[in-house]
């Protein structure tokens, strides 16, 4: 069905790509198009699109690049896909954080970066899309009946503590205090939800995380876990408030009281529920979870597991492999972050047991960009690697981590492409995924 041309204001849903043997492209629907409406429903943000799309009838309206309008009538399976993505991925605009959370690690970035880290979203839809994670203070209540309504499952949230004076206090927002009520009531809704505690020492920590844990398992199922990672504190921290990071021994203290409420709700509801990031046993110098006992690792983004998961699976992929099969020799070199330095060490030496012609050497990275207390690899940038490697022998490949990398493209945090490294390092650098398989077929190609 045509119409003639009509003036249309909304211009965020322009189609970036049509996959090939799509509904889309069968109907001639092109990059460049522009989606009006669905069932006569205007679209203005990819949930209710999404949301639209699940109707085995569908009426889709399509703006042509001659601005011209077509209704497209479409007869599919109920999960069924358009085959369709768009130039703007939410089709609105991201909601930004209005908090001033004590933490906050974008309060705490240098100028220069990439410009796109210093917006803070506090988007629910994000939190479904891409996993990022939301405090719930910027919710209307449209907007928690929007998620009830459209199903938005799982949502990711930042709790921090569950304690409401606490917590305004730390968020510095008077309706942070609202959280264990919203909670509650996407439970009621059944909507699943994942937990994130930051956690500061003399804030939420000790009694206060105890109470938060035991506040969120009282909504489990729906809350199936919680992860907490340790504050991160970057030396670019002026006038903002004075904050504490963990040692070996109160990193070593919140590890005992986490390992006794892991026992008391193993016995309770068959789950572990609340997991500590990997960074606080490498400050403590404890041993890590056992592979099974991380539950098959459903805080892994929060870097929970991370070592134990890659650990075992270079293992195991390992014992796949002849080494009759691999009888090049070559020098390469690898550089990670401080936390991951000894188990990629030990990771390295298990490879060239395995490949005596293979010799790796790894390199430990102080990240004097952001300050030496940041530890974790995804937070390298390349300046500090070429300060620091630049006048060692490589061998012939230098690896990297894909977390030093932005997620959709091949970038650092201090605007260098992994093309203007390998240019000034003079050498091939290879971003590594966090999988066995992946980090070992790479060394030994």
């Amino acid at each position: 069905m045509k119409f003639m041309e009509v003036n249309v204001k909304n211009t965020n849903n322009i189609i970036s790509k049509v996959y090939k043997d799509s509904i889309a492209w069968e109907l001639g629907i092109e990059v460049g198009d522009l989606l009006i409406s669905i069932n006569d429903q205007p679209i203005h943000d990819i949930i209710e699109y999404r949301f639209l799309l699940s109707d085995e009838y569908l009426e889709v309206e399509i703006k042509k690049k001659n601005n011209e309008i077509y209704v497209y009538e479409i007869e599919k399976d109920y999960d069924e896909d358009l085959g369709i993505e768009f130039t703007n991925p939410i089709i609105d605009k991201a909601k930004s954080c209005r908090n001033k959370c004590v933490f906050c690690f974008i309060d705490q970035l240098p100028k220069g970066m990439r410009e796109t880290l210093y917006f803070k979203d506090d988007d629910s839809r994000l939190s479904f899309l891409q996993g990022n994670f939301v405090t719930l203070t910027n919710m209307s209540e449209e907007d928690i009946d929007n998620i009830i309504r459209y199903r938005i499952s799982p949502i990711n949230i930042s709790v921090h503590t569950t304690n409401p004076e606490l917590r305004q206090k730390m968020i510095k927002n008077k309706f942070a205090g609202r959280l264990y009520e919203i909670m509650q009531r996407l439970a009621d809704a059944q909507i699943q939800m994942n937990c994130q505690i930051v956690l500061c020492p003399g804030y939420n920590d000790k009694a206060e995380l105890e109470r938060t844990v035991s506040d969120l398992t009282k909504l489990y199922p729906y809350v199936n876990s919680a992860a907490a990672v340790p504050v991160g504190i970057t030396k670019h921290r002026e006038h903002l408030p004075n904050l504490e990071i963990f040692n070996e021994q109160t990193a070593g203290e919140t590890i005992e009281l986490v390992h006794e409420l892991q026992e008391k709700y193993l016995n309770e509801l068959g789950t572990r529920f609340i997991f500590l990031s990997d960074e606080f046993y490498i400050m403590a110098n404890k041993k890590l979870l056992d592979y099974d006992e991380y539950e098959g690792f459903i805080q892994f983004e929060n870097g929970v597991g991370m070592i134990s998961k890659l650990e075992r699976e270079i293992h195991d992929y390992l014992q796949t492999i002849s080494y009759e099969k691999i009888n090049s020799k070559k020098k390469i070199s690898i550089a990670t972050g401080h936390s991951a330095y000894e188990f990629i060490k030990n990771m390295a030496s298990c490879i060239m047991n395995k490949c005596p012609g293979v010799e790796i050497e790894v390199y430990k990275i102080v990240n004097n960009f952001f300050g030496e207390t940041i530890t974790v690899s995804g937070l390298i940038t390349a300046t500090d690697i070429i300060n620091q490697l630049k006048d060692k022998d490589l061998g012939q490949t230098l690896y990297i981590p894909r977390s030093m990398l932005k997620a959709d493209e091949e970038i650092f945090l201090d605007n260098i492409t992994l093309e203007e490294l390998q240019n000034t390092m003079n050498i091939e650098v290879v971003p590594c995924l966090n999988e066995g398989k992946d980090f070992v077929d790479k060394i030994l190609k």
